[in-house]
């Protein structure tokens, strides 16, 4: 074979097992990165408060539910129908938007509305006028992670009064193991794989009308008056079955 022929072929091959080499890298990292779990198939429909809009004052005012549900919560299924409609997205489990917008700028505005109202659906389920206590698995799980619920506690209080601007704070199962983590505006656990077990709105539209910018009281009587630990549970075991 002449030198510069022979130069230029192993030039090809080189830059074709570097290509190869990219690909095999790509492929075994994103078989690192966990499947997400979904223990849920929403409707793109906003389901009913599971509670009176009074139910959970004085903590959280009838004015407050109100404008937070039927306002911002239900814009967000609004705005997602229009971006979706006579998409395949638009048969889609609410679930399945947020999987399939996650991460792709082209898809931000689907993935921000329904992020954005799955996020909401869930943060109402957390939320209960009734007393609750962890179950037995949750509680062993608790004691496992954090040693006590008191701790628990105050760390998901330090992640929703430290979060920076609009955001969210989760109690997630990620791994087997239970974490406390905070996102911003409308991202959420679940493209990362994790397990959402319950979640506390920072937005300030969750708390402007009755605690202006005092954040952290909104925050104390949620986490000690109002915590569903009911509903927590019961994605815990549906997250551990």
């Amino acid at each position: 074979m002449h030198s510069d022929s022979r130069r230029g072929f192993m030039q090809s091959v080189g830059v074709a097992g570097g290509l190869a080499l990219m690909a095999s890298a790509n492929a075994a990292s994103a078989a690192e990165k966990p499947a997400p779990r979904l223990i849920d198939k929403s409707p793109q429909t906003l389901p009913p408060l599971p509670f009176a809009q009074d139910a959970l004052a004085p903590v959280i005012s009838a004015r407050t539910v109100d404008f937070h549900y039927n306002k911002h919560h239900a814009g967000y299924y609004t705005n997602l129908a229009k971006l979706v409609a006579n998409t395949p997205l638009a048969t889609a489990s609410l679930e399945e938007v947020v999987l399939a917008s996650a991460g792709n700028p082209e898809r931000r505005a689907i993935f921000n509305n329904a992020a954005q109202a799955w996020n909401h659906n869930l943060y109402w389920q957390s939320l209960s006028p009734k007393a609750s206590t962890p179950s037995g698995g949750l509680a062993a799980a608790i004691a496992r992670d954090f040693q006590t619920q008191t701790a628990l506690e105050a760390e998901l209080s330090k992640a929703a009064v430290g979060q920076f601007g609009s955001g969210w704070a989760w109690l997630v199962l990620d791994g087997g193991r239970l974490k406390v983590v905070a996102t911003s505006n409308a991202e959420n656990p679940l493209a990362s794989g994790a397990v959402p077990l319950l979640v506390i709105d920072v937005w300030e539209h969750a708390y402007y009308l009755d605690e202006q910018n005092r954040r952290a009281d909104y925050v104390e009587g949620v986490v000690h008056k109002l915590l569903n630990w009911d509903n927590a549970s019961r994605r815990f075991a549906a997250a551990t079955a």
